[in-house]
């Protein structure tokens, strides 16, 4: 009976003896693990990177928008109509609710922005002193727009780093006139740098009076209003007086839509959890493909080394033995290779991840113990058949190498 150390030590011949052979089962066994890192990584830096967005927008948030999302008649389905606009006064009436810590009216529309002979075309946003608040903005200088009743029309602006860099280049911003559109604004603060979130690149972009806003786009309505509750656990509760306020105010029709936002992030973390297992499980088929290869390849190292195994059995091994030998083999080469391609996946992300910085690329846990667990699994379902020939090869006709 063959003891541990004589087994590793047969083992480990077998394996150098052999070298390219040994290297072509690892190098498969560590692509499969490596693409099973890489693209589980990929996906949950996705859901990652998503979530990060949203979280940017602040927390706890409602966010009502006019229109139902209920489907209407008529081929194809369609968006119901929307009676009434969203207007301050609605916003007035949201804010006064118990739960309801902030309220940020939206108007949202682009315009040519100036000072001097330098002009750009930009996003502008009307809000009030809240938005500050809700989104979480830093300001890199001077401050954010005040806190006046929203109603009223000022002419004040808060710009983006980037618009605040092109228009004014090393000047400072602080107290110039800049032009919007067809009206001048005074200049009271630069944001600091925020990066884009949710598409909007808020270095881009100006900030002013709500008011203000309605009047220079010369509407009435609001883009959408945003409202931050105390709580996460009276996010029901307000979501549900939100919905009630408006059917009041708007003779008794359902004509707006709430959206919370941890329902749209749970909405996410599903969709990317599924899109992370599917390409995991995609990844995984290269595991089973290196699984065969091995086992092809010790079927192959089995009729090459029957002389060997001839001689052991002449010698007294037992058909276990010999199958445990063959086995060991096999699992070793899976468990070396999936050391490897682990390796190799970390290296892969680590080089990604100094292409594109801002993605968040992470190796789910779950991921990487499946990604061992199937290709140590591998060795063993797929190392059992050649183990099985050698045991039972007769050891007379072993010898005599037929």
């Amino acid at each position: 009976m063959m003891r541990l150390p004589d087994i590793g030590r047969f083992v480990l011949r077998a394996l150098t003896t052999a070298r390219l052979r040994t290297a072509l089962m690892l190098l498969a066994m560590a692509i499969g693990v490596a693409s099973v890192v890489v693209l589980t990584s990929l996906g949950e830096g996705a859901r990652l990177y998503v979530t990060g967005q949203f979280a940017a927008l602040g927390s706890n948030l409602l966010i009502v928008l006019p229109g139902r999302s209920e489907t209407t008649g008529g081929p194809p389905p369609l968006l119901g109509e929307t009676p009434r606009d969203l207007t301050l006064e609605d916003a007035g009436a949201l804010g006064r609710h118990h739960a309801v810590r902030y309220v940020a009216p939206l108007v949202v529309g682009s315009a040519a922005v100036s000072h001097g002979q330098r002009e750009r075309e930009v996003a502008v946003l009307g809000s009030t002193a809240s938005l500050f608040a809700i989104r979480n903005l830093q300001m890199d200088r001077g401050s954010f727009l005040p806190a006046i009743d929203p109603t009223q029309a000022l002419s004040v602006c808060v710009l983006g780093s980037k618009l605040a860099r092109e228009l004014f280049v090393n000047a400072n911003p602080l107290g110039q006139w800049v032009r919007v559109g067809s009206s001048r604004f005074r200049v009271i603060g630069v944001l600091a740098e925020a990066g884009v979130s949710i598409g909007v690149d808020l270095a881009d972009i100006v900030f002013i009076p709500v008011a203000s806003a309605q009047a220079l786009f010369n509407t009435s309505s609001l883009f959408r209003i945003m409202i931050e509750v105390q709580d996460r656990d009276q996010l029901p509760a307000a979501k549900k007086a939100v919905q009630e306020t408006i059917r009041v105010r708007h003779d008794g029709e359902d004509d707006v839509t709430v959206i919370a936002q941890d329902a749209v992030l749970a909405t996410f973390d599903r969709i990317f959890l599924t899109l992370t297992l599917a390409v995991g499980g995609i990844a995984a088929i290269s595991l089973l493909v290196a699984g065969i290869l091995i086992m092809n390849v010790m079927l192959v190292a089995v009729s090459q080394r029957t002389a060997e195994i001839g001689l052991l059995k002449a010698l007294g091994a037992p058909p276990r033995q010999i199958m445990l030998l063959f086995l060991v083999e096999s699992v070793i080469l899976a468990l070396i290779g999936a050391v490897l391609g682990v390796a190799a996946g970390f290296g892969s992300n680590w080089l990604l991840a100094q292409a594109y910085p801002d993605f968040p690329l992470q190796v789910p846990v779950w991921a990487l113990a499946a990604a061992l667990g199937v290709a140590i699994s591998a060795g063993i379902l797929f190392g059992i058949m050649p183990a099985r020939r050698a045991a039972r090869l007769d050891p007379v006709v072993a010898l005599s190498r037929r």
